[in-house]
């Protein structure tokens, strides 16, 4: 059996590891003085839950069987959700320029904030605005009980399909006081999303180190139940479309598209220093008689260059920042609106 490194050696206790978030350096996300763990050793196989067994994948939900048969029929143009934490009007207002523009909203964790509304009340608030919900569930501030219980509540709620993430450490944000769970990790989250009936989505960093084993990586979670990747920035579409010819095998991949629209979203997405972004993108954003106008050009260009990329099925326009939240939506629809 292969050897594994000791739960407390991860941060955030991770089986399956490296996260996304090494240093371009190899250092860990959370302590920048100390080598990721996992960086010497071979790539994790899945054998399953805690290393024991996994639930078997259970019969798809009805949204999950419409989003399956949907897929790859015509390309999908998923909005990260910029609304603002613990704001019903922020997620309302937001939903109202999305709903009827995009495809689904990813509706993952807002910013820096540790404080969330549930997954499973996101989803009904966006729902209830019309829209289609690919939900985000992290690891980080529940233990395999209470995931166990929002896959249900999601399952019931009829969401597209859930983002399995492993999450930011509480370390990094606004609360660092509150004590991390981690009871699972990504892949392990994926094969229950999958016994739960979900379409289930997971990351893959390209670009992040050990990157000649990320493909590899990719591989184990989709092993273990995933159905898509959403593919982090990587430096264009040439990188990604690299990194799908090296995974291999049947997936569906959505990559991540940029929505940079002034100077001080481009300071925010410019300080996430584990994402490359292609050449000069920000440059041309910065140096623009209109911000706005370009980054919004720039999306649709690198979006158009993804949907030619056999493999992808559609792109993930994130971005957004704090104050600006309605004024980002507007802009992804924009996007999505050139892209039809």
């Amino acid at each position: 059996m292969q050897v594994l490194p000791l739960l407390d050696a991860c941060p955030k206790r991770m089986e399956y590891g490296p996260c996304g978030g090494v240093g371009f350096d190899g250092s860990c996300e959370i302590d920048a003085s100390r080598a990721c763990t996992f960086l010497p050793r071979s790539t994790v196989t899945w054998t399953g839950v805690d290393r024991v067994s996994a639930p078997p994948p259970g019969p798809r939900t009805a949204a999950a069987a419409e989003t399956l048969a949907s897929l790859g029929t015509r390309p999908w143009v998923v909005a990260d959700l910029p609304a603002r934490a613990l704001s019903v009007a922020s997620i309302d207002s937001c939903a109202a320029v999305l709903a009827g523009e995009v495809d689904a909203v990813l509706a993952g964790d807002a910013g820096s904030a540790r404080v969330q509304f549930p997954p499973a009340y996101r989803a009904y608030l966006l729902r209830r605005a019309g829209l289609r919900v690919w939900t985000g569930l992290n690891m980080r501030d529940r233990n395999r009980v209470a995931i166990e219980g929002e896959l249900a509540a999601l399952a019931v709620e009829g969401v597209a399909g859930v983002h399995c993430v492993t999450g930011d450490h509480t370390r990094t944000g606004h609360r660092p006081d509150a004590a991390p769970v981690f009871d699972l990790d990504s892949t392990e989250a994926a094969a229950l999303a999958r016994a739960a009936g979900h379409v289930v989505s997971v990351a893959a960093s390209p670009a992040a180190p050990p990157v000649e084993r990320r493909a590899a990586r990719l591989r184990e979670k989709l092993r273990a139940g995933a159905d898509v990747c959403f593919v982090n920035h990587a430096g264009g579409a040439e990188p990604v479309r690299r990194f799908i010819d090296e995974v291999g095998v049947s997936a569906a991949f959505v990559p991540c598209v940029p929505v940079v629209v002034d100077h001080a979203s481009a300071d925010l997405l410019e300080s996430f220093t584990t994402l490359v972004l292609p050449d000069g993108f920000l440059a041309r954003v910065r140096e623009a008689p209109d911000p706005r106008a370009e980054g919004i050009a720039l999306a649709v260009a690198l979006a158009e260059e993804m949907l030619a990329i056999p493999g992808v099925v559609g792109v993930n326009l994130s971005g957004g920042r704090e104050g600006a939240e309605e004024s980002f939506a507007e802009a992804q629809a924009e996007v999505a609106r050139r892209l039809q």
